[in-house]
């Protein structure tokens, strides 16, 4: 991703964005609310044009290809990905294959195979017949990333994947996305759920990148003060995870305590 800019509505979004995923790592794109993280992935699975700059995957510029071809390059899982009724699992996951074929063809046995090894991979196989309506959140963000990987893309994007899960169906699908080896580009909300998936973070702040590298050089104390608004340490443990440690109070609340502090008292 060259010199990316994004407008919507003549309104800048996104400004001068570079940014660059090596082969298998998954690099996570965090910051406040606001900052344009779900905006840089529609450029990227062809949601939304850029005003200008590039987007390549496989060194080609994504808009400059078919519809098809790249598809078949980028899978996207998103956080609302809507409710299909009347298809089962195995039809979702299925659904991974279309870029392959024509509209008129028939599934063969790749395709039979990758809905297969996708389901597999992605432990769906017990509700495969269910509808997909039926299943828990935890069960269908499974399902969708089995459909991505039915695809068998080189880029998978992923668009607050985690959201509404209890923290058991977090870790095993982080588990899960970690376990692919896919090249990966994931916005995430949660912090400590960044640090613990990603091989590099992005931090987006008020439309540009603020900074980019690896976890512990990326979330600082100095950067976490002044993007998000905390107070936190971070430290890799022994078990190689990165953990975030936050003050008890919020910083704002610490900063208002300062200033009454700081007031003359009343005489």
């Amino acid at each position: 991703m060259d010199h990316l800019h994004i407008t919507l509505d003549r309104r800048p979004i996104l400004r001068d964005v570079n940014l660059e995923a090596a082969e298998g790592d998954i690099v996570g794109l965090v910051g406040p609310n606001g900052s344009g993280k779900s905006t840089l992935l529609r450029s990227v699975y062809r949601s939304l044009r850029p005003a200008d700059g590039v987007v390549r995957v496989g060194g080609d510029d994504v808009w400059e290809l078919s519809s098809r071809t790249a598809a078949r390059r980028t899978a996207a899982v998103l956080q609302d990905a809507g409710t299909v009724s009347g298809l089962t699992v195995t039809e979702i996951v299925a659904l991974g294959r279309t870029p392959h074929h024509g509209l008129m063809d028939r599934d063969g046995a790749e395709d039979h195979r990758a809905v297969a090894e996708a389901v597999d991979r992605c432990g769906v196989g017990p509700f495969a017949d269910r509808d997909y309506v039926t299943l828990s959140g935890g069960e269908r963000q499974r399902v969708l990333l089995a459909r991505a990987l039915a695809q068998q893309p080189r880029l998978l994007v992923l668009d607050e994947l985690t959201n509404h899960l209890d923290i058991r169906a977090r870790f095993e699908l982080l588990d899960l996305i970690r376990r692919t080896g896919i090249t990966t580009l994931a916005a995430l909300h949660d912090l400590d759920l960044a640090a613990r998936l990603c091989d590099h973070l992005v931090v987006l702040h008020e439309g540009a990148v603020v900074a980019a590298g690896p976890v512990l050089k990326v979330l600082t104390p100095d950067l976490l003060r002044e993007v998000f608004g905390v107070r936190a340490d971070t430290e890799r443990h022994a078990d190689g995870v990165v953990r975030i440690t936050y003050a008890a109070q919020p910083l704002a609340l610490e900063r208002e305590a300062l200033e009454r502090e700081a007031e003359p008292a009343d005489r």
